[in-house]
């Protein structure tokens, strides 16, 4: 492979192979500036998949004048009304909300990494935002004095960045200037992708880092030819940075590491096939990449996760996700810096955790489980916020223990009854199946004032522990044995429905005990028995972040759909089979993306698949052709392969899982689809260019061209309104503005 430049290519010492060996070359400064002047851009330039001349020329000026162009549009079309709605449209609710809890310092849950948040929070800090307003709902007004737009501004300007690096990750892979051109416009013109690029969502965030560690990834390959120069080091490190960043704003950040991972194990495949390079360079080459591939992203997304649990020091709603040890470290919880009774006693009070990471509390409410679901007693859940609903109170056997007693410990082995503080019943189990998990036995509260029956009665039995231990708070971990039917009190991974409040399914599980059946009192509320300082359990970093993730993916496998919201599935996002509503009402946002790119990236497929499938007929049939075209073709089918790679490492992988999905969570693969369709398509128009006369051949690329563009810009002209907002009569109505652009039945405009 050449060496590559930027733009202009160096002077003076250049190295030559993956060896590192220097040769001299003399230049002529004279020459060189006469060259600058007369040599089109990119004659002397290779990228990871190199130029041919077959490729259309161009000079710098205007190869920066159609980039400088296109960067006013991206500017243009994404700040056009940012401000509208002045109302908060779809998960603008969600992460302005996490923006205002940085800025406040409260902590808080999601199922996402922090990155992305974080820069949210700074950005409506740098722009004036106090982080006071609520963020309650979609459809909630802005008020007047809160200043939302530095947020979505913040958003929107890595939406802009978007169709430069689009344009210059083709420019890299092929150095077609109409490829690129071509790139950048289906990025530019979609209209999905403009949507995601104007509200303050992570969507904008992810997007960048994922083309950020692309472009940094093409541009370190393509200077494989002076390996270990400093512009080989500059961008491989960026690569690992960006790999970093994408990485810590959404785990599918995975998705672009795993292609830069895969390319990197191919190049040392061939860096160690070349028999020239010895190993001592080999070992090199290896560690090059493992310290900024590997070991530099682990680190920066270990110090970017220390950053967000430095800023989130004070209590907030998520607390209740996280164990007891973990609270205690939040500024403002009842468990940091205080003091209370380490032991159980019979008359306590207290609340009890699931143990397991991300364990919610043992809860209870006055609503009854409805006809069909077992007895029709009152419910018992697992409740991952802090509510009064989580007291219990630890009684004796068949007695009403009580505060005013004489102290007498609650030890492993012993038999008890709970009984719920607000209702005054008992934790009761029977042979009823569970609402959900059917090989299961119901848990319910049962009786009245503490009096209920032989069905209250729970065994104590600590995790490991001997006759006569004393239950302790937060340190020993227990189980719940049901005695009637020697079943253990579990909570599960199963999520009860609307009746249940979308709260935790509890269980009796009469099978082997594992740690969905573990629990431990987080709070004793007992005048009678001494304190303890509970900072003696508060975790060290590396526990926090280790249970951060457990906790984040356990919430990652537990989102299932509202009920009557509107997801999609992945083989109806290719498609754009449907849309997703970012703002309802009189101001209508809907999610869309331009059905011409949409559906041109499908055609634009199968046409490579045929052309690849053709091509490989011809070679086995020995058909000959000029070294030239054979170079092109094989430097314009490697680009469509690795980029119809990437799309599928960010499109197959949601097929495989369970959790809720939207149609947005294609808009990272449309980005290496939109790519991978103006390479095919610039390969299709020089095919064409090859079959007529220089004179006919020009006049019918340029028409061909022609129609394309005209044809995007038109799509976006007609298709627009969906992204800056429709108000008036639906489409249905023939004086509405999308009237009879309702191309599809489950399009809801």
């Amino acid at each position: 492979m050449s060496e590559k430049t930027d733009i202009k290519p160096p002077k003076g010492k250049r190295q030559k192979g993956n060896r590192g060996e220097e040769d001299n070359v003399e230049t002529d400064t004279q020459a060189s500036s006469t060259e600058s002047k007369t040599t089109t851009l990119g004659q002397h330039e290779r990228g990871l998949f190199w130029k041919t001349p077959l490729d259309l020329e161009v000079n710098k000026a205007k190869w920066w004048m159609v980039f400088g162009s296109l960067v006013v549009a991206a500017f243009v079309t994404r700040l056009h009304k940012i401000e509208l709605p002045r109302h908060i449209c779809w998960d603008e609710t969600h992460f302005g909300k996490m923006g205002s809890y940085y800025i406040n310092r409260t902590f808080f849950f999601d199922v996402h990494p922090p990155l992305g948040k974080m820069l949210i929070g700074l950005s409506g800090k740098l722009t004036g935002y106090n982080g006071e307003f609520s963020f309650e709902k979609p459809g909630m007004t802005y008020p007047p004095d809160i200043n939302y737009v530095g947020m979505r501004i913040f958003c929107a300007l890595l939406g802009v960045s978007l169709i430069p690096l689009g344009f210059g990750i083709v420019w890299e892979l092929t150095h077609s200037i109409i490829a690129s051109i071509i790139a950048g416009l289906f990025i530019l013109f979609d209209t999905g992708t403009l949507i995601l690029s104007r509200y303050i969502l992570l969507d904008p965030i992810m997007m960048f880092f994922i083309l950020a560690s692309t472009y940094c990834y093409v541009k370190f390959y393509s200077y494989n030819a002076s390996s270990f120069s400093p512009q080989w080091w500059l961008w491989l490190t960026l690569t690992g940075t960006s790999l970093a960043c994408a990485i810590s704003v959404k785990f599918v950040g995975l998705f672009v590491i795993l292609l830069v991972g895969f390319s990197t194990i191919k190049e040392l495949w061939d860096l160690l096939g070349n028999k020239e390079n010895s190993i001592v360079l080999l070992v090199k080459h290896f560690l090059a990449r493992a310290v900024c591939l590997i070991i530099l992203p682990i680190i920066l997304y270990i110090i970017l996760f220390g950053i967000h649990l430095k800023i989130l020091n004070e209590t907030g709603t998520g607390d209740g996700f996280y164990s007891s040890a973990f609270q205690s470290t939040l500024k403002g919880n009842k468990l940091h810096g205080a003091s209370m009774p380490e032991d159980v006693a019979y008359g306590s009070t207290i609340t009890v955790k699931n143990s397991q990471t991300g364990g919610a509390y043992l809860h209870s409410h006055f609503h009854l489980y409805p006809e069909g679901i077992g007895a029709k007693q009152q419910q018992v859940t697992a409740y991952s916020h802090k509510d009064d609903n989580n007291l219990w109170i630890v009684m004796k056997e068949n007695v009403n223990s009580k505060i005013e007693d004489p102290v007498e410990y609650v030890r492993h082995g012993d038999v008890v009854r709970l009984m719920h503080v607000a209702t005054t019943r008992n934790l009761h189990s029977h042979k009823e199946k569970a609402p959900l998990t059917q090989r299961h036995h119901q848990v319910t509260c049962y009786g009245m004032n503490g009096t209920g029956d032989y069905h209250d009665n729970f065994q104590v039995e600590i995790v490991g522990g001997v006759p006569g231990e004393v239950v302790k708070a937060v340190k020993k971990k227990f189980t719940l044995r049901h005695l009637g039917q020697n079943c253990a009190v579990t909570q599960t991974e199963r999520k009860l429905p609307k009746w249940g409040w979308d709260q935790m399914e509890v269980t009796c599980n009469p099978h082997a005990i594992d740690v969905k059946s573990y629990w431990n009192v987080e709070e004793v509320r007992d005048s009678r028995l001494p304190s303890v300082s509970f900072a003696n359990h508060a975790p060290n970093f590396i526990q926090k972040f280790i249970e951060s993730h457990i906790v984040m993916g356990k919430g990652n496998r537990g989102l299932k759909p509202k009920e009557d919201e509107a997801t999609s599935q992945p083989w109806q996002w290719p498609l754009d089979w449907s849309g997703q509503s970012f703002s309802g009402g009189k101001f209508r946002v809907l999610l869309l993306g331009n059905p011409i790119l949409f559906w041109g990236n499908l055609i634009l497929m199968a046409v490579f698949i045929m052309l690849f499938i053709y091509d490989g007929v011809k070679s086995k049939r020995g058909t000959t052709q000029p070294q030239e075209i054979r170079d092109y073709r094989s430097s314009r089918f490697s680009a469509c392969m690795w980029l119809i790679g990437g799309w599928g490492l960010h499109y197959i992988p949601f097929w495989t899982m369970g959790r809720v999905l939207y149609f947005h969570h294609y808009f990272p693969a449309y980005l290496f689809n939109a790519m991978f369709s103006a390479v095919v398509i610039e390969y299709g128009l020089t095919c064409i260019r090859l079959c007529f006369s220089k004179h006919i051949a020009m006049n019918v690329y340029h028409t061909a061209l022609g129609v394309i563009l005209a044809g995007i810009f038109y799509s976006f002209y007609l298709f627009s309104p969906l992204a800056y907002g429709t108000s008036g009569p639906t489409a249905l109505d023939v004086n509405a503005t999308m009237y009879g652009l309702k191309w599809l039945d489950t399009w809801d405009f």
